[in-house]
């Protein structure tokens, strides 16, 4: 007997004359790890929503079909029993989390399930270890970072022990250190302790190597499944951008075999390149971007001297911050949660003042009036896309920063709804739309005003691969203008791929800052996948076009014999050409 059994199943939000999801018929077995991936808007949080059984009780609509759990029909089954079974973290934390205490968030589940007091404490203490958490374990959950409220948001599902475990994109705000530790305990969970996990996710080179099965939904329906191998060789198959690098890779050569991991993609491609010269290239040529603008004559937009910043009653946040940025420059700052990130954004951009140092921004020092003078010159976005959303159609959110600010120019509204794919969505409430939706549409309404300095804070998390992909394009677009582009994002893949300048932070000062290439292909944990292949072998690539570009004519040359784990050997044909995403 499947652990869960879908037939048939149909589902439609409230209000709405599209289904989410379409004629589902699914089983999954006890102790699988399944992974679910797929365009933002695809059906995947509904599919888990259905599975955890909040749907249609918590959410209504209208839905089809029947879901079965160890045999039964979900709808019947007691919701506290369900509870102790099914444990479910949602992609947003900030709806998860209820108390102002972070022992008392994770202890909070257990008390709706009537545990004693001493097993409550047991399972608490278990969880904070286990979680790392001991160092913010009284701390007030309003100040944690995303990335520590995320972890807590799983820490408060793990204490109710239950034996199945549906993740929301688990890893969208943590750092890639964090982000393995996660996954690392989830593997754990599933491999040695017998947890069937569900997980849906966007970046897939974190998790795909761990999934027994992947998944792949558009338009509210499965379009296939299998091993991670076979899904990735039908995605690139279809044209479709959701395979990690390495697979895609190898699937675009035509490989008989597909690695899903960094350790089976170096054998691959030392199997290949064995008796042939290494390939040692550290100045891979580097595209410009920002060819419109001649180094000398750009001007400093963002200066920073010496700031120091600490919240009240708290230690330093932000410590000795000297930080230059000219025009047409695409900065991508990364670190790890904590680091003060997003501290130095709020700095730029006068929401917080600095204890000590100066900030300039065109020339210009911010005094105490903040600065109101460049309010049109720049858009900011924080990490919680729901703070900018509160009209009553995506369009309408347009419509009222161009208000806000004067503008009158409807062709300005067309553009960003056309750029960021959000025309269908025009007449929608935005409060309707899933994660990755609202956040394209938080976005939307602050570079409308077309602004000279455009300021992100993760940027794309909950956004899927095609549309991070438009994003990315977009931004490059912009610095060729002459625009500053500054993103901070825990997107390593994202940073390689667009960015021209990277900045490292960790404990309040910046570690690392120079072009990309530099700072990313020395680095070991912030490191784009294909870097990580091609390390030693062919030096100086971060992106998927540059690995096709420096080691497709010497792959494409001959055929290579390889040998399979079975010892059967097998005829790598010459590379094809594949369209990076």
């Amino acid at each position: 007997m499947p652990l869960f059994k879908v037939e048939n199943l149909t589902y439609y939000y409230p209000g709405t004359e599209k289904p989410a999801l379409k004629n589902i018929s699914l089983e999954i077995r006890e102790g699988e790890f399944l992974l679910v991936t797929g365009g933002s808007g695809s059906g995947k949080s509904t599919l888990a929503r259905v599975l955890a059984g909040l749907i249609p009780d918590f959410y209504g609509g209208r839905i089809g079909g029947k879901v079965f759990f160890r045999g039964r029909e979900i709808r019947t089954l007691d919701r506290r029993k369900l509870a102790r079974e099914v444990g479910m973290v949602f992609q947003d934390p900030e709806k998860q989390i209820v108390q102002s205490c972070v022992e008392a968030e994770i202890a909070f589940g257990l008390e709706n399930l009537g545990l004693p007091p001493d097993e409550m404490s047991r399972r608490v203490a278990e969880v904070v270890s286990f979680m790392n958490l001991s160092p913010v374990q009284e701390a007030f959950t309003a100040n944690l970072s995303g990335g520590q409220k995320q972890k807590l948001a799983l820490a408060s599902v793990l204490a109710m022990q239950p034996r199945v475990l549906i993740l929301d994109e688990p890893t969208s705000q943590l750092d890639p250190v964090s982000a393995e530790e996660i996954l690392n305990v989830v593997k754990r969970l599933n491999e040695e302790m017998g947890f069937t996990v569900i997980m849906v996710e966007q970046r897939l080179e974190r998790c795909f190597h761990l999934a027994d099965r992947v998944l792949l939904m558009a338009g509210g329906e499965i379009i296939c499944h299998g091993s991670a191998a076979e899904g990735a060789r039908e995605a690139v198959r279809r044209g479709l951008p959701f395979v990690p690098s390495v697979a895609r890779f190898f699937a675009c050569l035509n490989s008989p075999v597909v690695p899903v991991t960094v350790k089976e993609g170096r054998e691959l491609l030392q199997s290949y390149l064995k008796g042939n010269i290494a390939v040692t290239k550290p100045d891979v040529p580097r595209r410009n971007h920002n060819s419109n603008i001649k180094e000398h004559e750009k001007n400093s937009i963002i200066s920073l001297k010496n700031v120091w910043f600490g919240y009240p009653g708290g230690q330093e946040v932000l410590k000795d911050i000297s930080l230059d940025i000219k025009e047409g420059e695409f900065v991508a700052i990364l670190g790890e949660n904590g680091a003060g990130k997003s501290t130095l954004l709020k700095i730029i951009v006068g929401l917080l003042r600095p204890g000590r140092g100066r900030v300039y921004v065109q020339g210009k020092e911010a005094g105490r009036n903040g600065f109101k003078e460049i309010r049109k010159f720049t858009a900011y976005l924080s990490q919680n896309p729901n703070d900018y959303l509160f009209q009553e159609t995506v369009e309408d959110e347009l419509l009222f920063t161009m208000r806000n600010f004067g503008l009158k120019d409807r062709g300005q509204v067309e553009e960003i709804l056309h750029r960021l794919q959000l025309e269908p969505y025009r007449r929608r409430n935005p409060r309707d739309l899933s994660s990755g939706e609202r956040q394209r549409v938080a976005l939307a309404s602050v570079l409308v005003t077309d602004p000279g300095l455009i300021i992100l804070d993760e940027p794309t998390r909950g956004v899927d691969l095609g549309l991070k992909s438009e994003l990315g394009h977009f931004l490059q677009e912009e610095a060729a203008k002459g625009k500053t582009v500054i993103v901070v994002t825990h997107d390593v893949e994202f940073a390689a791929e667009f960015a021209g300048r990277v900045v490292m932070m960790f404990a309040g000062r910046i570690v690392a800052d120079g072009e990309k290439h530099a700072v990313l292909g020395r680095s070991v944990f912030y490191s784009p996948q294909i870097s990580k292949l091609c390390r030693g072998i062919c030096d100086g690539v971060l992106t998927f076009a540059e690995a096709q570009e420096q080691l497709g004519p010497l792959l494409a040359a001959k055929p290579a014999v390889l040998i399979k784990s079975t010892g059967e050997k097998a005829i790598w044909g010459r590379a094809g050409g594949c369209t990076p995403h």
